[in-house]
């Protein structure tokens, strides 16, 4: 005779029994998944949350730490030329790297636009007009 988890004959319960017993433990099996599942998304959250978190605090670290650095280079300038003439070069120097970048961006959108997958595009066209001829050919 075979038995089912809680000890119960298999044989001796009727097809609705099994039935009706079949549908609960699904439903409590996927009760259990869902229950699972949201804790491993909660966990995940609070992961996600702290990474972050900790990049938040890595972009606004590195951004005290050029500061600092801006700071640094001024004073040694300034050791060879007035302060405030110091101050000026390293903010033109500045304003030069941010002019080039900005160039290189706008070069490397305008290369990007628009975003069209136009070899994929020129191949469909190919293979519409290919399937055309073929079909004309067919009719001959």
């Amino acid at each position: 005779m075979r038995h089912d988890g809680n000890g119960s004959q298999l044989q001796d319960r009727s097809v609705p029994d099994l039935v009706k017993q079949l549908t609960e433990q699904t439903k409590t099996l996927a009760r259990q998944e869902i229950e699972l599942a949201k804790a491993e998304l909660t966990e995940k959250g609070k992961k996600a949350g702290l990474g972050a978190g900790m990049f938040g605090a890595a972009g606004l670290l590195g951004f005290v730490g050029f500061a600092v650095l801006t700071a640094c280079i001024v004073l040694a300038l300034a050791t060879a030329i007035a302060p405030w003439l110091a101050a000026l070069v390293v903010a033109v120097l500045y304003g030069v790297i941010a002019g080039a970048l900005a160039l290189i961006g706008r070069n490397e959108l305008q290369e990007a636009a628009p975003p069209v997958p136009e070899q994929t595009v020129d191949t469909v066209k190919e293979d519409v007009r290919w399937t055309k001829q073929r079909a004309q050919a067919g009719r001959r």
